[in-house]
């Protein structure tokens, strides 16, 4: 990876806002716990918390507009825009999605997953229905469409399973269509006509057994899949279209993929492959990806090694943001510093919640960063704790600040709370 460039404040001025009390995350990244919306306007941020509260705030003042109980932790936020509707993903015992009016927060419909997941069999959050990914678009007659991920876990002795159902739902809520799996899903992205929904896989371990499945979004048949082709159960780690190209970012081999039309292989780059460092065989999930207008950009996340759970060194592109043009040569390239929850973005801008690199516990990781998919860094907002959640829409920036407690030093940096800024 080339040298960081040398950071900077910003000098954006970023509100805060306090969101309650949750427990400390710990030396070593947590499961998604918070999650922060904007809606296209850029007037209106919402968040969801832990313990399900959903808040809708005004974006200049912060000042609260509606708060409502979601029935499930509350850890997906998006927006349909046309029928003013804010709609929020739930992790919990019914894996519900609930849609809100945006302007007074009553609750327009609710669905809850686990019917069709099927119910959690162990009393722990990995085994509880999990709504992963919302996706928002219009179908060919203009209507706004919401397309969701949901899936459950489950192990008994040696055997694991994963349940999952892609779903379709019209802005009543009213079900259009569905797809079921027993592989996890990860990640979804609508083509910009609206014709295409790709569906990400980062785990296959049952009869489905392909990585990229790409269906006909108004009628969930499918179109056509991909596979990075490697052994093991690990595939994908996020998907993103660009006209009728579309980006993967591969688990199994640590590679990013830009795909045409039925999967045809443009060109793919080494990101974190597997690397020989000090007698040990190190690489780093690509953890998202995000293409617009020709360009591609991939995060990196933590590393690990091979043949054991613990390592002292680190990944050379571990922790990375790359970007490339339609060719697949490198634009630029630079670090995201800690590990990135969630990746936020709007055209060519690109929003990174930096939490906590475990390895070498350094507290000026925790930030908000920000980067134009053409020329790279734009800013950076540090703060006490780490950055588990971000959304960014027309200039507004908003991210999730949760406290940490590195194992190691018994002390606790930082607060749950809000942060909103403009990047005008």
């Amino acid at each position: 990876m080339a040298e960081p460039a040398p950071e900077h404040d910003s000098g954006v001025d970023f509100q805060r806002g306090p969101l309650g009390e949750i427990e400390p995350a710990r030396s070593r990244h947590m499961w998604t716990r918070s999650a922060v919306g904007v809606a296209e306007s850029g007037d209106l941020v919402v968040t969801g918390e832990w313990d399900g509260t959903v808040t809708a705030r005004d974006a200049d003042s912060l000042e609260t507009r509606w708060t409502v109980d979601h029935p499930d932790h509350a850890v997906g936020i998006a927006s349909l825009e046309h029928d003013e509707t804010i709609v929020v993903a739930g992790r919990g015992d019914t894996g519900a999605i609930g849609a809100y009016d945006a302007e007074t927060g009553e609750q327009r419909w609710r669905y809850d997953t686990a019917d069709d997941v099927g119910e959690a069999v162990k009393d722990t959050v990995f085994y509880l229905p999990y709504v992963v990914a919302l996706e928002t678009g219009t179908d060919a007659d203009g209507n706004e469409r919401l397309y969701a991920a949901a899936r459950r876990y489950e192990r008994d002795g040696e055997t694991r399973q994963w349940h999952s159902t892609i779903y379709a739902f019209d802005a009543d809520g009213d079900v259009c269509w569905t797809y079921e799996t027993d592989a996890s899903p990860i990640a979804l992205d609508l083509d910009a006509d609206g014709d295409r929904l790709a569906v990400g896989y980062n785990r296959c371990m049952g009869d489905h057994d392909t990585g990229l499945v790409v269906l006909e979004s108004d009628t969930g048949k499918l179109a056509w899949t991909w596979d990075p082709g490697t052994d093991g159960d690990r595939r994908v780690g996020d998907v993103s279209f660009d006209g009728e190209t579309i980006a993967v970012s591969s688990h199994g081999d640590k590679r990013g993929y830009l795909l045409g039309p039925g999967g045809a292989e443009r060109w793919h780059v080494d990101l974190a492959v597997e690397t020989e460092i000090e007698g040990e065989t190190l690489y780093a999930y690509p953890n998202h990806a995000y293409a617009n207008d020709g360009r591609v950009a991939f995060v990196t996340g933590n590393t690990y090694a091979a043949e054991s759970r613990e390592t002292e060194s680190r990944h050379p592109n571990e922790h990375r943001v790359a970007a490339f043009d339609a060719d697949g040569d490198l634009v630029w390239d630079d670090t995201v510093r800690g590990f990135v929850h969630g990746l936020a973005t709007d055209g060519d801008r690109l929003v990174a919640p930096c939490a906590q690199n475990f390895r070498v516990r350094d507290p000026d990781t925790h930030a908000v960063r920000w980067f134009d998919l053409e020329s790279g860094a734009e800013g950076v907002e540090r703060i006490d704790g780490i950055a588990t959640a971000a959304a960014v829409a027309d200039d507004t920036v908003a991210a999730i600040e949760e406290p940490v407690e590195y194992h190691d030093e018994g002390a606790t940096r930082g607060e749950y709370a809000l942060c909103v800024g403009s990047l005008e």
